[in-house]
């Protein structure tokens, strides 16, 4: 009887929790990158052409403490009466889509951050700045960013499966928000790769210096 009423009040602290916490964090604020916070919004300063807007919200549960975020990184706020738009187009405040293409955009950008791509960028740089770091020279620092702004360069081939709408697809701005993410997703890839090349490349200079066998001298 005893663990029938305990197992009882848990159930009813864990609702009466649960409420408390969906009352305390009620809105959710979208960012531009397609990521999510649950949180509770105090206040929204609109922007203007000298000064940058700005958002105010409880910090995770603790409703003393307040953040304050800038207006430009998010595109609206789902509250329980509906979603506020905080994105405006305004070519003066260089907003340049509607607020339905930034919504195209912003699904683009979403679905082609699921791309596993840029593993040859990576292997590539990685190769390279190993044989330049090896040589010792000054230079060696700056092969992997020219090597990752190349292969930023191409284009990034579609892929369907990774495409939440097909109809997406007839729209220009989705594309552009998927090529977008799809070429910073490889640029990264072949920077991290090329940091490690570097590092690898570096410590092998080290070493040949040492046992005096220097590729340049």
């Amino acid at each position: 009887m005893n663990s029938k009423l305990t197992a009882l009040f848990i159930l009813i602290f864990s609702c009466i929790s649960n409420v408390s916490i969906s009352q305390i964090n009620s809105d959710t604020i979208l960012f531009f990158n397609g990521k999510t916070l649950i949180t509770t919004v105090t206040n929204i300063t609109k922007p203007t052409k000298i000064q940058e807007g700005t958002i105010s919200h409880t910090k995770k549960r603790n409703t003393d403490k307040i953040k304050i975020i800038s207006s430009d990184d998010v595109f609206s706020i789902k509250r329980s009466t509906g979603e506020k738009m905080i994105y405006f187009y305004d070519t003066a405040f260089g907003n340049e889509f509607t607020v339905e293409e930034m919504r195209l955009y912003m699904l683009g950008h979403l679905d082609a951050s699921q791309l596993k791509n840029g593993y040859l960028a990576f292997t590539v740089n990685m190769i390279l700045s190993v044989g330049v770091g090896a040589t010792g020279t000054f230079l060696a620092p700056v092969i992997p960013f020219m090597v990752a702004g190349l292969f930023g360069l191409p284009k990034v081939k579609v892929k369907n499966k990774y495409v939440s709408n097909p109809d997406y697809l007839k729209h220009d701005p989705y594309l552009m928000g998927y090529e977008h993410e799809g070429k910073r997703k490889r640029k990264l890839k072949s920077l991290l790769g090329g940091g490690i090349g570097l590092i690898a490349g570096l410590i092998a200079a080290d070493i040949l210096k040492k046992n005096g066998n220097e590729l340049l001298k």
